[in-house]
């Protein structure tokens, strides 16, 4: 007996305006999760027919440059994600909102760009979603914050959802939470970076070999991170578990305390906070 292909969650035109390495990566995960048909996905950029070429290759996705044609594919499309560089938006908005219909869904992923501001340039109260994911959404392990404008119904609601639960996991939360959601998991795999380039580098200089250090560093976070994922236990539950009174790991954690490093690690996502907030002050003025 023949199994029926699975229907895709989404039947609908999705355009994304701006064909950079986030919209791949979300391209990238509807696809495979079965959440859209390639056919109706369309990237749009301003000029670069190689990158377009590429696109479609890899996903059989639409791509279209041509300026007549682009404006027929945005003032169709059910959904548009907003995709492009924060130094376009202004005027892709403004072009933008003069095509629109009540009922299209804007959704952003532009980084410091608030719903007030998207409502500003578009010059309509659109249904606008505001989003933050993260870099790991291009291998699918994304953690996107979610901001719905009191616009958005429960299908444009759902929508949302199903896209960036295609690359990872997703926090609905209100937009003044925003910036703290990017000091956490925004720009947070660039502290396990950090953290992970010390480790390599104690490796070394203890004269294990440089891809040695880097495997066994790697494995280490690895499990680390699955270790709380799986068995639900608070990770200082889990700490406590690995140190012994007076054992070579307490040894360590004391180093690290007198370092500061809790408090350290919770100063540097709140100063990732105020300047992301500095960042979407000066990017509102500009855009203004």
């Amino acid at each position: 007996m023949c199994q029926q292909p699975a229907i895709p969650l989404i039947n609908h035109k999705i355009v994304f305006y701006g064909a950079g390495s986030m919209s791949e990566a979300i391209v990238r995960g509807m696809i495979a999760r079965n959440v859209i048909d390639s056919n109706n996905i369309v990237m749009l950029n301003r000029s670069s027919n190689e990158r377009l070429a590429e696109l479609r290759s890899r996903y059989g996705v639409l791509g279209c440059n041509d300026p007549e044609q682009k404006i027929e594919h945005l003032r169709t499309a059910p959904v548009i994600v907003l995709a492009m560089k924060p130094k376009d938006a202004a005027e892709a908005l403004r072009v933008l909102g003069s095509v629109l219909s009540p009922d299209q869904l804007v959704i952003s992923v532009i980084a410091g760009l608030t719903v007030r501001t998207i409502h500003g340039l578009l010059g309509t109260s659109q249904p606008v979603v505001r989003t933050m994911p993260n870099t790991s959404s291009s291998i699918g392990l994304g953690a996107t914050g979610i901001v719905y404008s009191k616009e958005v119904n429960e299908e444009g609601r759902r929508t949302a959802l199903n896209i960036f639960e295609s690359v990872g996991i997703t926090a609905v939360i209100e937009e003044e939470r925003m910036e703290t959601l990017t000091g956490i998991s925004g720009s947070g795999p660039a502290y396990i970076y950090y953290m992970m380039e010390a480790m390599i580098a104690a490796g070394i200089r203890g004269g294990l070999p440089p891809q040695q250090s880097t495997e066994l560093t790697v494995q280490t976070v690895l499990g680390a991170a699955r270790m709380v994922q799986q068995t639900g236990e608070e990770p200082a539950a889990l700490r406590k578990k690995v140190t012994s009174p007076n054992g070579s790991t307490q040894a360590a954690i004391e180093v690290l305390e007198k370092a500061d490093f809790f408090e350290s690690v919770i100063a540097a996502v709140n100063r990732c906070a105020e300047r992301s907030r500095e960042m979407g002050v000066a990017l509102e003025k500009e855009l203004s």
